[in-house]
């Protein structure tokens, strides 16, 4: 059977109100740097998340990609910022086995260095998983490594640490975790100025936050400002869940398609806090059958107030990310979640 392929959008760009936070997506970059540059621009993003590298290998280019200074180039004269570098799946701050820590350490190191030759001030990374050990000894194991990595890290790029929805001895799936990983890592000498979180709407309803209640999805925002402070919250992952509330599981949807909806997504678009603050980056699924372009174009109509989006077909469901397809099986410490980006070009 044919793939489903997204009607095409109006050639309209999006016009995105003053108020509006900065809204981007995840896009692939196989296909170069300047055709995700450019295809962000087409679907109306204001900012951008990609792979430097691929996301399932240690093994990393020697050099940036030969369109890098275009696309860096090209982004700022299009006003395409942040520029967010998710890196590599199989980085583990959290686990002690070797080799693995030491790869995950010198694997994050290197994301940073290469982060600025990209234009990107932002490198998104798992946090990890314990592995058994318990979450006070994998909490240790990622202050340390934090304050290893920042050390060396060019002064116009932040770590972001992700939440997670817990699932696999998996940190950070509460606020109150991300709080205790953000102490320890000052306590461990890490230079907190450039340590930052974001937050995966889908991550955090399979940890069991009811973010489809809007009083719910405002609750996350305040319970992070009290621990932890918005100014440090870069990025949210703005994804809906094929996962049940709390299933520890963490399968992304289309915006207002899944189990969160439409009330929720769009109270978190709308919080007037997150603007100047806050990018919001989609992982929705679909992204090389057209539908990066359908689902900014929801969040578009999420933060002009709509409560309600219209019916996708019903093959746009049960789309892979072609990452996790090649990849085959996930790393153990991974097995919680389907890979957080589509990581597919248009």
């Amino acid at each position: 059977m044919a793939a489903t392929v997204a009607r095409r959008e109006p050639r309209r760009r999006l016009t995105w109100r003053p108020d509006a936070p900065r809204v981007g997506i995840h896009l692939a970059v196989a296909g170069g740097l300047m055709r995700a540059g450019r295809r962000a621009r087409q679907i109306g993003a204001t900012a951008l998340q990609i792979f430097a590298d691929n996301p399932t290998a240690w093994r990393r280019r020697p050099e940036p990609p030969p369109d890098a200074a275009q696309f860096v180039a090209y982004c700022r004269a299009e006003g395409i910022a942040p520029v967010a570098v998710h890196a590599s799946y199989l980085i583990n701050l959290a686990g002690g086995a070797e080799p693995l820590a030491s790869q995950s350490v010198a694997g994050l190191a290197h994301e940073l260095q290469r982060a600025p030759a990209y234009g990107a001030s932002l490198v998104n990374v798992h946090i990890g998983s314990h592995r058994g050990e318990g979450p006070s000894a994998g909490i240790r194991r990622v202050a340390t490594a934090v304050a290893t990595v920042l050390g060396d890290a060019p002064s116009g790029v932040r770590l972001v640490l992700e939440n997670s929805a817990g699932g696999g001895g998996m940190l950070g799936a509460s606020l109150e975790e991300l709080a205790a990983i953000l102490d320890a890592c000052g306590a461990a000498g890490a230079a907190v100025d450039r340590l930052a979180f974001c937050l995966d709407t889908a991550h955090l309803w399979g940890a069991g936050y009811d973010l489809a209640d809007p009083d719910g999805a405002v609750r996350v925002l305040d319970r992070f400002a009290e621990l932890i402070g918005l100014d440090r919250l870069a990025l949210i992952h703005l994804n809906d869940s094929r996962s049940a509330l709390g299933s520890r599981g963490d399968r992304h949807e289309h915006l207002g398609a899944g189990r969160i909806g439409p009330h929720g997504l769009g109270a978190l678009m709308r919080d007037p806090r997150l603007p100047g603050v806050t990018t919001l980056v989609l992982e929705t699924p679909g992204t090389d059958q057209g539908y990066d372009a359908v689902n900014l174009r929801r969040s578009w109509l999420l933060h002009r107030g709509a409560t309600e989006l219209s019916t996708l077909p019903a093959g746009a469901f049960g789309m892979r990310r072609r990452a996790a397809q090649r990849r085959g099986v996930e790393p153990a410490d991974q097995r919680e979640a389907d890979d957080p980006a589509e990581a597919a070009e248009p």
